[in-house]
């Protein structure tokens, strides 16, 4: 029986309503860490052109948000008659898996993924946010706004369950943990952002073939071309996973996308003190490839 996640803007219990077919593609990652970045990797493998038939968002479903009633998902998806690719931010445990799909499990280092997250909730017209989710809140609503620095040193520290905090680094170590223990099963393919960033086309290349997609050898050039965080960023209207009037600035959800901005924060004994942090929450192994570690 999967496990319920909830939080102000999201449910995972829609994904009992979510009828399942062959080869359909399920995108789950921690906010701020890949997330449409692969959904746009995906479309473009799936529809073989950079000039996708529509908006991201409507190609590329997030089945969880509370924005969108699930009644019209659910016809949107069934209505789809392409190969179907799913968007949520609940770990793997959350959603009943199905051997019919492949899920795909984007980690980023998650000083990088704080950063991220603090620039992206600044970006977030929060009034709107309640207005279309009808909650009284919102995850990391945060008067007096502290200072990156010390909001990342807070997350680093955070005491939470990592069941209702999904997006501290806690729970972000449960997400990646639980995809971890299932990277050698059927169906389920491990994707870390700084290879995404390092060889992008052998990346898509990779998830063409895990996925069984034949992509033409003239084809790679302006799919991988269409991929990249320049380009996306330029296209930000139409790829954005928001309503309109919910960000302030929707080039701004592409802002940097490189990596090393959260370790480039913190002292030696900060850093240190993160890495003692995560060495309780995730198996040493995980972490070695999360963090990059050599050996």
């Amino acid at each position: 029986m999967p496990i319920r996640y909830r939080s102000a803007d999201e449910d995972s219990a829609r994904w009992a309503g979510f009828r399942y077919r062959e080869g359909d593609i399920v995108i789950s990652t921690r906010s701020k860490s890949g997330t449409t970045w692969m959904q746009m990797i995906c479309a473009l493998l799936v529809f073989q052109s950079p000039d996708l038939p529509a908006p991201l968002a409507q190609l590329s479903p997030w089945l969880d948000w509370l924005i969108t009633p699930p009644e019209e998902v659910y016809a949107r998806l069934d209505a789809q008659d392409h190969r179907r690719i799913i968007k949520t931010h609940t770990p793997l445990d959350g959603i009943p898996l199905d051997a019919r799909a492949t899920y795909i499990v984007v980690a980023r280092h998650p000083l990088d993924m704080a950063v991220s997250l603090y620039h992206h909730s600044a970006n977030i017209d929060r009034e709107r946010l309640r207005q279309l989710t009808g909650q009284p809140g919102s995850l990391y609503a945060v008067s007096p706004r502290p200072s990156l620095r010390e909001w990342v040193l807070r997350w680093i520290g955070a005491v939470v369950d990592p069941r209702t905090e999904l997006d501290s680094l806690p729970g972000v170590m449960l997400h990646l943990s639980d995809a971890w223990a299932r990277r050698a099963g059927p169906g389920v393919v491990l994707v870390h952002y700084d290879d995404l960033s390092a060889d992008l086309e052998g990346e898509m290349r990779r998830l063409a073939e895990l996925l069984g997609i034949a992509v033409p050898g003239g084809t790679w050039p302006a799919l991988v071309a269409a991929a990249t965080f320049d380009s996306m960023r330029a296209r930000a209207d139409r790829l954005v996973p928001a309503p309109p009037g919910l960000l302030m600035d929707n080039a701004a959800f592409f802002r940097r996308g490189a990596s090393g901005a959260g370790r480039e924060l913190l002292t030696g004994a900060e850093s240190a003190r993160y890495l003692t942090h995560a060495a309780q929450m995730a198996p040493s192994d995980l972490l070695s490839w999360l963090h990059r570690e050599a050996g």
